[in-house]
């Protein structure tokens, strides 16, 4: 496993957040995001970039991007935050089956999506996104 692309909407909460994670459990890992409504250039949300440096990873430098064909075809695994997303990249990018799961996915659970909730909303994201990225490298550290 080469590549993991993570994707939630605006690609400033949820998916930053669980690239950083994600990154820093699997070094050897080109670990990327992308939004399927980005709001394209824009920073982290100030919350998530104060939660990930409370754990000792920065994300200040993270720029929004829009999730487009050529970077679903080129990630060896691609993690949505839920069910609905997971469908609608399916939907739109059929060469993704296969590869295409939830962040979620050992867990059975949907992240939800923070944005403009508050802190408490992104505390029960990130715990949620923490435990996906700790499932998946698991299973990508086994897989290599």
């Amino acid at each position: 496993m080469k590549s993991v692309l993570v994707v939630c909407i605006g690609n400033i909460c949820r998916s930053p957040m669980g690239e950083a994670l994600i990154a820093a459990a699997l070094p050897q890992v080109q670990v990327t995001s992308a939004g399927t409504g980005a709001l394209v250039g824009h920073q982290a949300d100030p919350i998530a970039r104060k939660l990930m440096a409370e754990r000792g990873i920065d994300i200040e430098a993270h720029r929004a991007r829009q999730l487009t064909a050529q970077m679903c075809q080129q990630a060896d695994l691609i993690l949505a935050m839920d069910e609905a997303q997971r469908i609608h990249i399916g939907q739109r990018h059929p060469l993704t089956r296969g590869k295409l799961f939830r962040l979620g996915e050992v867990a059975r659970v949907d992240i939800p999506d923070p944005y403009r909730m508050g802190r408490p909303a992104f505390e029960h994201a990130l715990q949620l996104i923490a435990d996906g990225a700790q499932a998946w490298a698991e299973r990508i550290r086994k897989l290599s």
